[in-house]
């Protein structure tokens, strides 16, 4: 690389990283203060509260990448504009395509970035979130169940214990089920116990009475038993979770066949397109920082300066992305059409090229 490439490569990279550690930062916290509200109210430590933060960081970065990417090529061809680097290099016999080329490895550079998070981190995290949400769903101890208070884990039902022991069991236990239209069911008893069922945890409680209220009939029956297990999965789901695609590794996606994802709940189309996706989407960075470059230097031609051409390249990245969900939905459709995730891709460099096309051709003219 000469000089020229290793100086603006040097400035993309540095206002690169600024835009995305504040990005991350504003992105992450957002997220995180729901998260935390969430988890604290439902009894959890601050320590599970660090563990789902940390492993929503990869997404985050997805997320933000290509804004940063797109933010730091505007920011640094508006400073070398603005600071007359831009006209010494014209003036050298720099061309546009040449001044292109440290934005181009640039974008390939972030690309690279996005591509170790899409095919490694990004499964891992998200496989590992959903373990840890389906363990702390299942922990309805500490999610529902606190001494000396009335809650309601779900609508229609009310619970309430007076003590739970070190040893996990439930003293004087009190549930009302009010789910059932026209149906009232109050069960009370001396203790009760947590146990693993198949659908999620069963309270098993223990010398006790069930009132049922019938409102057609106005009859009252009473129900005495020894043990009596109540199914608590449907007031906190299943068990068990059905498997994401996105949480697959690279090599299951390439690996695999109809029959093997019909088994794990998902799609053969589903599969395709993620495995497209993961390498179309780190390509959007390049296009977008192409894109942010060249509209700065259309700007050169206006009297009003580049920010209407900025404004108009983000709504032309608005539309590619609008463009990409609307072919998303027919690539999930048909496996054999998984291949148009990178229709948003061709798209910006279309776009790109449009843009290099007519601001070469003004050079020309104003020459």
């Amino acid at each position: 690389m000469s000089r020229i490439d290793r100086y603006l490569l040097a400035q993309l990279l540095t206002v690169f990283a600024f835009f995305s550690l504040v990005l991350v930062s504003v992105y992450w916290v957002n997220r995180a203060a729901r998260l935390f509200d969430a988890l604290i109210g439902d009894g959890q430590s601050f320590w599970v509260f660090l563990e789902l933060s940390a492993l929503t960081l990869p997404n985050v970065i997805r997320i933000v990448l290509p804004l940063s990417a797109f933010a730091a090529a505007v920011y640094v061809a508006i400073r070398l504009t603005r600071d007359n680097e831009m006209v010494v290099l014209q003036g050298i016999g720099v061309s546009y395509l040449r001044l292109l080329r440290p934005v181009a490895v640039f974008g390939l550079l972030v690309a690279l970035m996005l591509a170790v998070l899409m095919h490694v981190l990004m499964p891992l995290s998200r496989a590992q979130l959903a373990e840890r949400q389906v363990e702390i769903a299942e922990n309805i101890t500490a999610r529902f169940l606190r001494a000396g208070e009335f809650l309601e884990p779900a609508d229609g039902i009310v619970v309430f214990l007076r003590d739970v022991t070190q040893e996990g069991q439930l003293i004087d236990v009190f549930l009302s089920d009010t789910r059932q239209p026209g149906t009232r069911i109050e069960y009370n008893a001396a203790s009760a116990l947590l146990a693993p069922g198949p659908q999620g945890p069963v309270l098993i409680m223990l010398e006790g009475v069930a009132l049922i209220y019938s409102e057609a009939t106005g009859r009252l029956t009473t129900v005495s038993f020894d043990e009596l297990s109540y199914d608590m999965g449907g007031l906190i789901g299943p068990a068990g979770r059905r498997a994401d695609v996105r949480e697959l590794p690279t090599r299951a996606l390439l690996a695999g066949d109809e029959d093997s994802f019909a088994a794990m709940g998902m799609t053969l189309a589903e599969a395709r397109f993620e495995l497209m996706s993961r390498h179309a989407q780190p390509l959007l960075a390049l296009v977008t920082a192409l894109i942010g470059f060249a509209a700065v230097y259309l700007g050169q031609f206006s009297r009003l300066g580049a920010w209407r051409q900025v404004l108009g390249a983000i709504v032309a990245l608005a539309v590619i992305q609008l463009v990409g969900n609307a072919t998303a939905g027919v690539a999930l459709r048909d496996a054999a059409r998984a291949g148009l995730a990178f229709v948003p891709v061709g798209l910006g460099l279309a776009v790109m090229a449009v843009m290099v096309g007519w601001a070469s051709r003004r050079r020309g003219v104003r020459g």
